[in-house]
């Protein structure tokens, strides 16, 4: 992912490459010479990623999937003195996704049951995906039910980037709400975007959501 990122920087005339942090490298080097810092890596290295970016004042952008309540709670405590967009799907199409999510779930009421179904390369390791749980948390918000009442299908298969359902049955009809990935340039387009926008707000901690509604407003 690292490497996408900086391919997709070298062809963005207002966007410049910093540098590329890797394990035993000089993380503090780099931070202070970057205006934004972008992590997709592992869980592993997180905590020193962000732990870097408050001690150098520096934004944050983080897509890593699988933290723990304890690294979250740590990017929250980062959030208190620098902006950070933390998301486990940097897609605007997924942002959408949600948004349609829990307002399906309030339209439809507790008469409909809810499952999110979802497919990925056989390499990824966590499951269900942080997309998948990210829609579940979605659902659990707009009222539809408890955390352990959402049913989730998980596929391995080929090399699919990752697809994505949410649907809502009842005894009498079925809704179904998808997001597909054809190619994971969004991810890296989704970041790039969240970095534009992240570098000019106060502290705090910020989803795709936020970015996705300074996209909207500004487009109208």
């Amino acid at each position: 992912m690292g490497g996408a990122i900086a391919n997709s920087i070298a062809v963005a005339d207002e966007l410049d490459l910093a540098g590329i942090w890797k394990r035993g490298d000089d993380l503090d080097a780099t931070a202070a010479k970057s205006d934004v810092l972008i992590d997709f890596s592992l869980p592993e290295a997180n905590d020193e990623i962000v732990a870097a970016a408050v001690r150098n004042n520096i934004p944050l952008v983080c897509g890593v999937s699988g933290l723990s309540d304890e690294q979250i709670t740590a990017i929250d405590s980062a959030a208190t003195s620098i902006a950070v967009v933390y998301d486990r799907n940097m897609s605007l199409g997924v942002a959408v996704l949600e948004n349609l999510v829990a307002q399906a779930v309030v339209s439809l009421g507790s008469g409909f049951g809810v499952e999110v179904h979802e497919t990925h390369h056989v390499h990824k390791i966590d499951a269900p995906s942080g997309t998948a749980l990210k829609l579940g948390g979605a659902i659990v918000a707009a009222g539809g039910g408890k955390a352990d009442d959402i049913h989730y299908e998980v596929e391995r298969r080929g090399e699919v980037p990752g697809d994505h359902s949410v649907v809502l049955s009842s005894d009498t009809e079925r809704l179904t709400l998808s997001h597909s990935v054809t190619t994971r340039q969004v991810f890296d387009d989704g970041a790039l975007h969240a970095a534009r926008w992240i570098v000019s707000q106060p502290a705090g901690r910020y989803s795709m959501q936020d970015v996705l509604v300074e996209k909207t407003l500004d487009s109208l």
